[in-house]
């Protein structure tokens, strides 16, 4: 079985802004590398210089979810995506995501599409990427070039502080039905006892220790009278 990442992204072509996602699906590297390979920073350095200075490299914040191999969802902040097409109509997709080593950040290349990508890389393992990877910072050779980032957080994270704020939600409510419960000495009960005349306060029961009688008070106001 194939072991493949899936993307999910707002397209960045989609100019009615429907926010329907689209699922990028990539190889995992570790089909055809024992570990990921490194990229040199110099490559995003130049990537990103191409994408200043020529209008067929563009950027877009669209990245809301990926999910890995083994159905595992991951944070989307370290990820990114580039999907070029070369001038003979030759797609790339890659799969990048950052990693600190020691006091500085790499980037390890995780996954890749289309099967012909995989294939070349298969048989050419190392020198298949160093001579991509100047095609695609290479403008007179590329038809077009997207770079994809992160959108705000994971979708998944989205949806599990959604369900976390609605259950807060439900129980504040439950407590706030509670407060109009009147409490008296630990036990609740519906008021039976008569209201204030002054206030309209609830009566509550209490020994005179004086006059020994008990009488009735309103520990709102202080009226009070003898009870019947």
């Amino acid at each position: 079985m194939k072991e493949l990442f899936s993307v999910f992204v707002n397209a960045p072509w989609d100019k009615v802004k429907t926010k329907k996602l689209t699922e990028i699906r990539l190889l995992s590297l570790k089909s055809v590398f024992e570990k990921y390979p490194v990229v040199e920073r110099k490559f995003f350095e130049d990537l990103s210089e191409n994408i200043s200075k020529n209008m067929h490299y563009s950027w877009f914040e669209c990245i809301r979810r990926i999910v890995g191999p083994d159905k595992e969802d991951y944070g989307i902040q370290n990820w990114n995506i580039i999907w070029a097409m070369d001038l003979d109509n030759r797609i790339y997709q890659f799969l990048f995501q950052k990693v600190e080593k020691s006091d500085e950040t790499q980037a390890v290349m995780v996954g890749l599409a289309p099967p012909e990508l995989v294939r070349l890389f298969s048989e050419y393992k190392s020198d298949a990427i160093l001579r991509i990877l100047s095609v695609l910072n290479n403008p007179k050779k590329i038809k077009f070039l997207m770079g994809l980032a992160p959108k705000g957080i994971s979708l998944a994270v989205e949806q599990q502080l959604i369900k976390a704020n609605k259950n807060e939600l439900d129980k504040i409510e439950f407590v706030n039905s509670l407060k109009d419960i009147p409490n008296f000495q630990g036990q609740w009960f519906f008021p039976r006892n008569p209201m204030c005349p002054v206030c309209n306060g609830l009566l509550i029961e209490k020994m005179d220790d004086v006059k020994g009688f008990q009488k009735l008070e309103c520990p709102q106001c202080g009226y009070e009278r003898k009870k019947k």
